[in-house]
């Protein structure tokens, strides 16, 4: 066998892998935005359950959010209440959305995820406790929406990806060699 013959069947097998692996990886994010927003769900009835019956103040609330539960998420709410304490007279939504574009790229929550999640505390810290409770209540609504449609989809999705990644990497060791 010939050095160039080896060199082409190692590249061809680099290519089919890369490929492979990113289908995979865009399947796994897929599964790990279901998880975030279904954990987000979660910290969002505690929290409505800290601001509506346990009559805690918003900081305290997340707060006590951030401590009960775990993940990226729960450091988004652990941030929240410290910034919430450091500028006592700043405006709730500008503190939380500045939170919420803190999280980076490699949080598993879409573009739509984090707008609709800033868009939620429009309304929080200033307005009575039933707006506030109505408010968070929208947010759920809209959060089940969001995870059912994804649930639905779940399994036909993550299917395409893994067999899309496969396919294009067989695709391109086809075109190259």
């Amino acid at each position: 066998m010939n050095l160039r013959f080896i060199l082409k069947i190692i590249g061809c097998s680099l290519i089919l892998t890369g490929c492979s692996g990113y289908g995979f990886a865009l399947a796994e994010r897929y599964r790990a935005r279901m998880d975030a927003l279904t954990q987000l769900r979660q910290m969002i009835l505690l929290l409505k359950g800290q601001m509506i019956y346990g009559n805690a103040p918003l900081g305290e609330a997340f707060l006590e959010v951030g401590k009960r539960t775990e993940g990226e998420l729960s450091g988004l709410f652990r941030q929240a209440a410290e910034c919430i304490s450091a500028s006592p007279g700043e405006p709730f939504p500008g503190i939380w959305r500045s939170c919420v574009e803190a999280l980076g790229p490699g949080c598993a929550l879409s573009w739509s995820d984090r707008q609709s999640l800033t868009a939620m505390a429009e309304h929080l810290g200033y307005m009575d406790r039933e707006l506030q409770e109505r408010n968070l209540l929208l947010y759920l609504e809209e959060l089940d929406g969001v995870i059912l449609e994804l649930g639905k989809q779940k399994r036909d999705r993550c299917r395409l990806y893994s067999s899309m990644g496969v396919l294009c990497g067989i695709f391109l060791v086809l075109l190259i060699c």
